[in-house]
């Protein structure tokens, strides 16, 4: 599924004494850890090592710090171990360990180790412990190398296996297969995300995507102008007229052998490249508008592990895609377009263009059955100011709905926080001339942006996650690389395997 190199989790599990990795991976939670049975074992075979490291100061067990060590003593068939802190991380044991196969896939690749393992420790169900090890290493590992003269791409990525203190106890064959099918589906959204917007057109997008589809079993239909237009999606059509690029509809449907009568609609901002419109962005930073499709990668990412996986639940996954360009034929401030449901929307700010697509697609998900709706897109720099990259933005009604899309984000390791959809957000959006414009002012700007979007729900539960600040990170962490960070695949996919 996705091109660029990163270690993939064999269907092999082995023991602390069995396995003969020449790295590996230990997550340690806190500094009351260091009296575990496992980690005195781990002591003893580094020779004290571990202890005097302690002892210094020089690890501590906070989060990301990492110690290396030859392995020399019993017990233990590794070669040389690497710990990683995971102390002042929030969250379950299963996301500290996501966090440690992070960290340590990203220090196996710089020792260009050909075989790491993780070892997998901690009082959860071990199910739970595979996957977000195997989503760790997936995203730690990850290297986007695709554009790069081939000298400067590393040879060989590793292979991963998994470690347990004692022999597992359960099957853990599926949550493996579970586990890369997540790993896979986040690293390419990245990988889409990361494409420069000549290279990654609304058309070239929906291929790709297509593609992608085709490896998990899903079933897809690309619309393209003409059937936008018969549609009389007037929104997504007015965001495209300024660009020589022609827009495109991309539809996803999963539907399981038995389901409910719900249907989950995933609906994904996938504007390839955002100028700001004949409301120009500033040249400063405006090479970053070419993620501005993480959102609809998002999606597309997470209807491919849906289907991988096999959730129980019928999910439909939407991408409206266009450019967002200044010329002659571009939407002007003031102009009035008509939605698909009727609605007319005074534009007062062309770079306001995320809203404006979204509101047609989600109109279209509810045609085709959808009956609860999440929106995902890089909306706001309000959302950012207000959240900076540490978390995304939820808004949505009802609470109910926020809530287990909530737990699915704490599940999956991602954090969302829940900003207000007051009235008042709404009043800030009336027009003299039309039934609603498309941005209400400075104050608020995250909020109105979603209570614009919660005007084409129609009372449906809906929630809208603006990933503004989480879409990309400029530099490298300890735990990823930069550029495109999939956030939310794994959220979305933890939504819909949940009964």
């Amino acid at each position: 599924m996705s091109n660029s190199q990163y270690p993939l989790v064999s269907p092999v599990t082995s023991t602390t004494e069995s396995t003969t990795v020449e790295l590996l991976i230990v997550p340690v939670f806190g500094s009351e850890d260091r009296e575990s049975e496992i980690l005195v074992s781990l002591d003893s075979a580094s020779g004290g090592v571990l202890a005097r490291a302690w002892t210094s100061g020089e690890f501590s067990s906070k989060r990301h710090q990492v110690l290396q060590f030859e392995l020399v003593g019993a017990g233990w068939g590794a070669k040389r171990a690497v710990i990683v802190g995971t102390e002042a991380r929030d969250g379950t044991v299963p996301d500290r360990i996501r966090l440690a196969s992070a960290v340590g896939a990203r220090v196996a690749a710089k020792l260009k180790a050909k075989t790491i393992g993780v070892l997998c420790r901690g009082e959860a169900q071990n199910s739970e412990l595979v996957k977000a090890a195997i989503e760790g290493v997936g995203y730690g590992g990850f290297n986007d190398s695709r554009y790069r003269r081939s000298q400067d791409v590393p040879e060989e990525m590793a292979s991963c296996e998994l470690v347990w203190p004692q022999a597992c106890s359960e099957d853990v064959t599926e949550s493996i297969r579970n586990g890369n099918a997540i790993a896979r589906s986040v690293n390419a959204a990245r990988e889409l995300s990361n494409d420069p917007a000549n290279v990654l057109t609304p058309t070239v997008f929906a291929e790709r995507a297509v593609a992608l589809c085709k490896e998990s079993g899903l079933k897809t239909e690309i619309l393209d102008q003409a059937a936008i237009r018969d549609l009389q999606m007037g929104l997504l059509l007015g965001v495209a007229r300024g660009s020589e690029e022609s827009p495109r509809l991309l539809v996803m449907n999963y539907e399981p052998a038995k389901s409910s009568g719900s249907m989950l609609g995933l609906v994904g901002k996938g504007v390839t490249f955002d100028s700001g419109g004949i409301s120009i962005k500033p040249a400063g930073g405006m090479e970053r508008m070419k993620s501005d499709m993480s959102g609809g990668a998002a999606v597309v990412g997470a209807m491919c592990a849906i289907a991988q996986i096999g959730a129980p639940n019928r999910v439909i996954g939407l991408v409206p895609m266009t450019e967002n360009m200044p010329s002659g034929l571009a939407t002007k401030p003031g102009d009035i377009l008509k939605s698909a449901d009727g609605t007319t929307v005074e534009v007062s700010n062309t770079d306001a263009e995320g809203r404006l697509i979204l509101a047609d697609a989600l109109w279209y998900a509810q045609q085709l059955g959808a009956t609860h709706l999440v929106d995902v897109a890089t909306l706001t720099g309000s959302c950012v100011v207000a959240l900076g990259k540490v978390a995304s933005g939820i808004f949505g009604e009802p609470q109910d709905w926020v809530q287990s899309i909530t737990r699915a984000s704490e599940r999956a390791g991602e954090r969302v926080w829940q900003l207000p959809l007051y009235p008042e957000y709404r009043d800030q959006l009336e027009s003299e001339l039309a039934d609603i414009k498309n941005i209400g002012g400075r104050e608020g700007g995250a909020s109105t942006a979603a209570a614009f979007l919660q005007a084409f729900s129609n009372g449906k539960p809906w929630a809208h996650l603006d990933i503004a600040g989480t879409a990309w990170t400029e530099t490298a962490s300890p735990d990823g690389a930069p550029g495109a960070t999939g956030v939310m695949v794994r959220t979305m996919v933890e939504l819909a395997v949940s009964d």
